[in-house]
């Protein structure tokens, strides 16, 4: 029996999930990446997810942190991720990636390059209608739709503080910003 670099792989992500709670694991690029998670960064998602969730028509579900492998080398597990409800009824650690309707990222310091660049073109690739990149070290979600074969073709930059309708193939859903947690350096990084 031959192990493939990808079960290997998946062999090693799941010991370091299992030696270092706190953080986030995922394989990009080939490579196992391990972030801290960050107390905006948590209540970020707790945020957006209480918004999203109340406004998800029935049949729909959210999840956090599972892993939706794109490719041999590419397993991401996004901070909120909408999934059919039946799926996540299932209660499984990984879904196949064409099951995602809606994604949203937050930033972390370790994480801009992935949710900025990587992630969008891999998101578009599965047709995945709205992807949110929440940034509270620059105060501001990036919102991109129209997923074409080169990445997204729609693409606006609001600041924390606007509210957000976003038009999305599960209906209209609008996230309120004002109260999403902004790094106290933000304001130097810009």
């Amino acid at each position: 029996m031959t192990v493939s670099n990808a079960d290997r792989l998946h062999s090693q992500l799941s010991r370091l999930e299992d030696m270092f709670p706190g953080y986030l694991t995922e394989i990009v690029e080939g490579s196992i990446v391990m972030n801290p998670v960050r107390p905006f960064h948590g209540k970020t998602i707790q945020r957006v997810w209480a918004i999203v969730e109340e406004q998800l028509p029935s049949g729909w579900a959210l999840v956090s942190d599972v892993a939706f492998p794109f490719d041999d080398t590419n397993e991401f597990c996004p901070d909120i991720a909408v999934i059919p409800a039946e799926e996540e009824a299932e209660n499984r650690s990984a879904y196949p990636a064409d099951l995602i309707e809606f994604v949203a990222e937050v930033v972390s310091p370790e994480s801009i390059r992935r949710d900025y660049e990587l992630k969008p073109g891999w998101y578009a690739s599965r047709g995945i209608a709205n992807y949110l990149i929440f940034d509270p070290l620059k105060g501001q979600v990036v919102t991109m739709w129209n997923p074409g074969p080169d990445g997204y073709l729609g693409r606006d930059t609001i600041p924390y503080g606007t509210d957000l309708t976003v038009d999305s193939p599960l209906g209209k859903l609008t996230v309120t910003t004002g109260r999403l947690p902004v790094d106290p350096k933000a304001r130097s990084r810009s």
